[in-house]
This record gives structure tokens, sequence and C-alpha cells, in this order.
């Protein structure tokens, strides 16, 4: 998927384990598809789940993940990845890597499930994670959109979708958030909900 990613098979995953984690190293293990263009995710066992970085992952140990999802996740009205552990490099793998509860689910296009619902779901979510304390949380990636608009303007000439080129204006037009900071998802792309029984149940 990068041409300078590291490639993570289940030799690599167990191999880990029993050198840090030798109580988990014998769980059965899946690697879960589809892949994401991030991180490469195993399950392990029926309650855990492994996660490590495909290129440019953590040189520090700890991080904002560790921190901060463990206190956001009991305030929230959707699942969200919890961490249990975290592993160090090795000379098979050179950064730190994640063990994290593993949460039910499956993804699905939003054709599949019913987007009305879906869109309260994420609405309430996205309202609890605005309405919980942003003290000492660390800088997000969000941006204004302007600072976005000439790379978008790239992508646009080059496609030449007169409706998403009417859809990026009106959002260029609309005006700059001058609020207190809030927690913000970042990615609530379809691909990284959760689906149970039909409804988002994890972002």
């Amino acid at each position: 998927m990068h041409a300078d990613e590291l490639g993570i098979d289940d030799a690599l995953v167990h191999g880990l384990l029993a050198e840090q984690f030798p109580d988990w190293a014998n769980l059965p293990r899946e690697r879960v598809e589809p892949q994401g263009t991030v991180n490469a995710v195993f399950r392990l066992g029926d309650e855990l789940a492994v996660r490590l970085a495909r290129r440019k992952g953590p040189t520090e140990p700890g991080g904002k993940e560790l921190e901060w999802l463990p206190k956001l996740a009991p305030l929230l009205p959707l699942e969200v990845p919890v961490p249990v552990a975290q592993g160090s490099p090795t000379a098979a793998y050179p950064w730190y890597w994640d063990v994290y509860f593993w949460i039910d689910g499956e993804t699905a296009p939003v054709d599949e499930i019913d987007a009305i619902q879906a869109a309260r779901d994420l609405g309430q979510f996205v309202a609890a994670l605005q309405a919980a304390d942003p003290a000492g949380a660390p800088q997000g990636r969000g941006i204004p959109l302007a600072e976005r608009d000439r790379e978008i303007r790239h992508w646009l000439a080059r496609f030449g979708d007169s409706t998403v080129t009417a859809e990026w204006e009106r959002a260029l037009a609309a005006p700059p958030w001058d609020g207190p900071p809030v927690w913000h998802h970042g990615d609530l792309d379809v691909r990284n909900w959760l689906i149970r029984a039909g409804r988002a149940s994890a972002a």
C-alpha cells in the first residue's frame, strides 16, 4: 500500500508477543480485514487486538491514545478502542505497538444500514465528544478549511466534478470555528465505524 511500509505478518506478531507478553502468545490470532492504510490489526483471542503501525510508527513510549482513550470511553455513547498494554521496539519491529480491548462489529457500506439512524447515533457521539473536558488534551489535526484549499483545488481540477466543487465552495463559505477548543474525532469515515445489529456501535 505504501512503498516504505513494513511487512507485518502472523510470525512477527507471535514473536513480539512471545518476547514481551508471553501469557498472550498462544492465544489464537487472526488478521483483521480489510487492512487499514495506517495500521495492521490482529485479533488476539476473544477479547484483545494487536495494532502495529505499518510505517512511521511511534518512537517514544506512551502517546495520546494510551493516555486519553480510557478517559473518554466512559463519556461516549459509542465504543472506542481502549488500550490494555504497549509493546516496545525490537530488532524485528522498530516502533512501539499496542494491545487493545477487542470491539465486536463489522464494517458496512452506508447503503446497507439505516443512514438516518446512523446520522443520529453519530450526532450523539459527536455531541458527547465535544462536551468532554478538553483541558490538557493534545492539539488535534483539524485546521481551517481555507488552509486546505490549494491542495483540494488541485484534485478538483484533475477530476472536474462540478458537484464536489460546489460542495467544497459551500464548506469554505462557512465561518471558521471561533469557540473554545473541543474534542473531535477527525475521521468519521464510514470505514471507521463498526456496525452491530444494523447500527453504528463504535467509532
